[in-house]
């Protein structure tokens, strides 16, 4: 089966790799553009030391897109990680069109920050799919699904390096063997049972201290490792990463304690308990480290910036 991989980063190239491994015939490369300045994208390296034909188009809603997919003769299409929009044209030009894979239980938490959301939410568990994709984002049938648990502490960081890359690779071979067997599941998706949500970006990570204590820890794993939960306290913004919920009372954002452990500050019930923080691009520290070298004291009171 002649296959096309469409993707990019680590996703892209991890399953690249896998399908190499099985001898599978990858006839062509795809990935966005090199922006200038930036580094090659792994992807893109990794197929050039493989020999493998390489196409960045800065998009693919021209007539010469259309006829580069075309010129592919591909049966099958493999998008792993695509943020440029690709018509449907382009998509079907394959003999079994094009799937993609995606890190929710679609119709649940379509959108481009589908593994936060699910983590700031409380939900303890997400998954995978792989789907057929339409003009709509995230909205085509389905192929597959695949389940994962979220646990209490575990971050963005854990769910999606840990869990959701290695299912997603693993999915994705086993969306290529179904299609190579015939099986071509298509099942609609129900988006008014699902939802869908927008970035999770620096903005919307900043911590509301008037939420109860698990609420505002369920934030910090949620963007941890990026964009970082953050908070601002007598004029200074930074970041908490490693935390915990603890016991204690104050004014929403006051700050309780500050020793060895950590800086532990109050909510609208209970009390985080912030182990690690940084503020701006500087190095990640101990709270406590980064407590003394900002001055910061007992009483003081992290608030919500409106923006």
């Amino acid at each position: 089966m002649r296959i096309v991989v469409h993707g990019q980063q680590a996703f892209g190239k991890a399953v690249l790799e896998r399908l190499l491994e099985r001898g599978e015939d990858v006839v062509a490369v795809c990935c966005a553009p090199t922006k200038e300045g930036r580094p090659e994208d792994p992807l893109v390296e990794f197929a050039r030391e493989k020999s493998l034909p390489v196409h960045q188009p800065a998009s693919w809603k021209t007539p010469e897109a259309l006829e580069l997919m075309k010129s592919f003769k591909a049966d099958l299409c493999m998008m792993a990680y695509v943020l440029l929009f690709v018509p449907q044209e382009v998509r079907d030009a394959p003999k079994y069109g094009t799937f993609q894979y995606h890190p929710s239980l679609c119709p649940w938490h379509r959108g481009p920050s589908s593994i936060n959301w699910p983590i700031a939410m409380g939900k303890t568990c997400t998954g995978l799919t792989v789907f057929w994709p339409d003009d709509g984002l995230d909205e085509g049938p389905i192929l597959l699904q695949k389940i994962c648990e979220i646990g209490p502490d575990e971050t963005l960081g854990d769910v999606y390096f840990k869990k959701l890359f290695p299912m997603g690779v693993e999915a994705m071979i086993e969306a290529l063997d179904l299609v190579k067997a015939g099986v071509i599941l298509k099942h609609a998706q129900d988006l008014e049972a699902g939802s869908y949500e927008s970035w999770f970006n620096r903005k919307v990570a900043q911590l509301d201290w008037s939420k109860p204590a698990a609420e505002v820890y369920n934030w910090i794993r949620a963007a941890n490792p990026q964009p970082g939960a953050w908070t601002t306290v007598n004029g200074t913004t930074f970041s908490v990463f490693d935390a915990a919920t603890t016991e204690g009372a104050g004014k929403p954002g006051e700050v309780l304690v500050i020793d060895e452990i950590g800086i532990k500050i109050a909510a609208g019930s209970g009390a985080v308990l912030a182990k690690r923080v940084r503020s701006g691009k500087d190095a990640k520290l101990a709270a406590h480290e980064w407590a003394a070298n900002a001055g910061l004291k007992v009483g003081d009171v992290c608030v919500f910036v409106e923006e």
